[in-house]
């Protein structure tokens, strides 16, 4: 009876030590847990701070400010002299822009011997009104001497306004649109003729030192003509050295080198790659600066280490049971790999490379250092004449001194995450379409 109750009074005395012990591992693990969900709910913080700032700077860039106004195409400023069936250049040469002027001048109801007034309708239209009415001209040389109802740019400054980017209620002097282009401003919205629409330019226009003609299309076409060079060379060259690496090459103190050094390279800095591509393509290669295809060589070096890497993951995922499988039945080690293992690793391959691309596509140090940090106002038309970037676009604008360009470099990141979005969805959707757990 002494023992059992010597046991007994030690059994209750441990069990609230061993209660105090499980509260504590409790309440760690309940701590814990609160501070990964912190954790999460920060970064979403800042993410959300991140997309916020950028949309509500970048969106507007969508959308952009025209004054539709009836375009005399006047023949005495056109073509004075009547010379434009011997000389083709009286068409390129005329004075465009005092059409729209005047056409600016009479919608408004200006006196045109006003000089004050007329000197202040020179910022009011886009210098791009030149270039715009020079191309109806040239495409249609029978509207001259006719009337027609052109959308006209609205010069930067008044775009910023109309959008409500410019506080209009500081002092004048503090301003870069004045209180009667303001009226004027006003009036011609009250009569539908100033309006917003829907900013196609911003995908079709080039570089420009105005921002109201400024856009990325340039940049888009370079940064495909780069994304197909990446892919062409980056996936069938990783994975092939992937398939050598991890079925066919022995374990030796080279092929550890050969990994230790790939791992390496997925996480060297970008702009040394451009170092290397500015080295060796185009010092030494002599291949051309700004080139959509030095950019993708630079690229595909960058990319490579990724694919290599998650190729090499997706094939390791596959059960040694099928390679066992296969080549009881027969089949070769070649035959194994490629009607077997390579198909049941794609979803991992693809994955991979596309995340090697959306990585790819974002990348803007490297580029600078080939070049392709260049002015290019006009198309390329293969991958080898002068190109930008879409990163390297948004860099430019963002060193930009005017407000206007603040605007665009949103845009241009907006576009930029939506590819970049996009490109991820895809590898997710793939990886989750075609993954198979084994």
């Amino acid at each position: 009876m002494t023992d059992i109750s010597l046991d007994t009074l030690t059994a209750s005395a441990a069990r609230p030590r061993r209660d105090i012990g499980l509260k504590k591992r409790y309440a760690a693990e309940r701590r814990f847990r609160l501070y990964g969900v912190l954790a999460i709910a920060i970064g979403l913080a800042f993410l959300a701070v991140m997309l916020t700032s950028i949309v509500s700077k970048g969106y507007t860039a969508f959308w952009q400010t025209t004054v539709t106004l009836p375009i005399n195409f006047d023949e005495k400023i056109i073509d004075p002299s009547n010379k434009r069936a011997t000389d083709p250049n009286v068409l390129i040469t005329a004075n465009y822009p005092k059409l729209a002027e005047q056409a600016l001048i009479e919608k408004l109801g200006i006196d045109p011997n006003n000089k004050a007034d007329v000197r202040k309708l020179k910022g009011f239209l886009s210098d791009s009104s030149r270039v715009q009415l020079r191309a109806i001209v040239a495409a249609d040389p029978s509207v001259i001497g006719t009337t027609r109802n052109v959308d006209i740019l609205a010069a930067a400054n008044l775009d910023s306004a109309f959008k409500g980017q410019i506080d209009l209620d500081v002092p004048e002097s503090r301003r870069k649109v004045s209180d009667q282009q303001v009226e004027w401003m006003n009036k011609l919205k009250a009569e539908g003729v100033m309006a917003e629409h829907f900013n196609t330019g911003l995908f079709s226009y080039g570089a420009s030192s105005r921002p109201e003609t400024s856009g990325v299309g340039v940049a888009l076409i370079g940064s495909f003509y780069m994304m197909v060079i990446v892919l062409l060379l980056a996936l069938p060259i990783g994975v092939a050295a992937s398939i050598y690496l991890e079925e066919f090459a022995k374990k030796s103190r080279f092929t550890d080198l050969i990994e230790v050094n790939i791992n390496n390279l997925a996480a060297v800095p970008s702009i040394v790659f451009g170092l290397l591509g500015l080295a060796v393509f185009i010092n030494f290669l002599g291949l051309p600066r700004s080139a959509s295809f030095v950019g993708g060589l630079v690229l595909t070096l960058m990319t490579l280490p990724t694919i290599i890497i998650a190729t090499r993951a997706a094939l390791a995922a596959v059960p040694p049971s099928i390679r066992s499988a296969a080549l009881g039945l027969g089949a070769s080690k070649m035959q194994m790999v490629f009607q077997h293992i390579l198909p049941l690793a794609a979803p991992g391959i693809l994955t991979g490379t596309i995340i090697g691309l959306a990585r790819a596509l974002g990348e803007t140090a490297p580029l600078l250092l080939i070049g392709m940090v260049a002015f290019v106002a006009d198309y390329p038309k293969t991958p080898f004449d002068p190109a930008t970037a879409l990163p390297v676009q948004i860099y430019m604008w963002a060193n930009e001194a005017e407000r206007a360009f603040v605007e665009r470099m949103s845009g241009a990141i907006i576009i930029l995450l939506i590819f970049l979005m996009a490109m991820n969805i895809v590898a997710i959707v793939l990886r989750r379409r075609f993954e198979r757990r084994w």
